[in-house]
């Protein structure tokens, strides 16, 4: 099992993200909250030479897929080959109101933009003619003054994170690896998850060999009750904000907490976010993270997810310090 690191920010990006390297991480995620997602990455290239370099995620519907294209283009060709673009659709309300960008049938428009991103790469690298044509984009005009030629490191990979079926399904058929989110669990992974990719394996006519999956998995870690406390409080927290998020509550209707979606959207749409994270009870929290010193983290990491995920990174909403972190990435790796 791979393990990944994080950055952000642009000041002192490119110094973390060596002494990640030097740490043993296999890979670098830089996700699109507060700031731009792909900057940290040119930065990251500069001063590393090991590490995968990954958006987790890029909202894949602020943008179009020309500008997809010759981003991830910049960055494979920037890193020698280690660059992953990471997409994700966000929900309506982000795309449409933070964003001003159109909404419909997400999981077509979302493969549909992958497929014309791989259009425009065949164009830049083989030649081909682009025409591409679909209900959501069309790409048909492509003159060598736009034209970067094909790429020394060839095409960067393509990961879709997803939650739902559908999606899911999608990343299956026309994607390199899926990007677990951290609002997951064991069951629901396995039951609905896997089945969902290989449906979409099947449907391109491919096995999963070679397809990663990778996840941000949710780890509540201390070295005495304090500690453990501290960090279950903040992951009680972003659990309970994302089981308010309605595209979400299939997870836990699952295992029959659909009731608890309404209470949390109530509190949200209230403004009582402080509130939320007291539904979260320990027997919801414990099926969302493992729970306990560095040594008991790692083992429920294995034990949950070792035989499934490719790659792992460690969600802690609380924050870690770089020893707690190291101690994790340390005890993984010597296993």
């Amino acid at each position: 099992m791979k393990v990944d690191g994080g950055i952000g920010g642009l000041e002192h990006v490119g110094a973390m993200a060596a002494t990640q390297e030097a740490r043993g991480y296999d890979g670098l995620w830089s996700a699109e909250t507060s700031h731009d997602p792909f900057f940290p990455l040119l930065l990251a290239a500069q001063e590393t030479e090991r590490v995968d370099l990954a958006t987790g995620i890029a909202v894949a519907f602020a943008r179009n897929p020309m500008t997809l294209a010759q981003t991830a283009w910049d960055l494979q060709a920037m890193s020698g080959g280690r660059f992953i673009l990471g997409l994700g659709s966000q929900i309506k309300p982000h795309i449409t109101k933070r964003f001003s960008m159109p909404w419909s049938h997400p999981t077509e428009r979302m493969r549909e933009m992958i497929l014309a991103i791989r259009a425009i790469w065949a164009c830049w690298n083989d030649g081909a003619k682009l025409d591409f044509h679909g209900d959501f984009y069309s790409h048909t005009l492509m003159t060598p003054f736009f034209n970067p030629g094909p790429n020394p490191h060839g095409d960067a990979r393509i990961f879709l994170a997803g939650v739902g079926p559908k999606m899911t399904e999608v990343a299956g058929e026309v994607c390199d690896g899926f990007i677990c989110h951290g609002f997951t669990t064991e069951r629901y992974l396995r039951e609905v998850t896997l089945p969902a990719l290989q449906r979409g394996r099947e449907k391109a006519g491919k096995t999963m060999d070679g397809f990663e999956l990778s996840g941000p998995m949710f780890v509540v870690m201390g070295r005495d009750e304090a500690e453990i406390e501290k960090a279950a409080k903040a992951t009680r927290g972003q659990i309970a904000f994302y089981g308010s998020t309605p595209a979400y509550r299939p997870v836990l209707e699952m295992h029959g907490w659909g009731g608890l979606q309404d209470e949390l959207n109530a509190l949200s749409k209230q403004g009582r976010w402080g509130e939320m994270g007291d539904l979260i009870d320990d027997e919801i929290l414990h099926t969302f993270a493992v729970v306990g010193s560095p040594e008991e983290a790692v083992r429920g990491l294995k034990d949950r997810w070792g035989d499934v995920l490719g790659r792992i990174s460690f969600y802690a909403p609380g924050g870690y310090d770089a020893d707690g972190t190291t101690e994790l990435l340390s005890i993984l790796k010597e296993d």
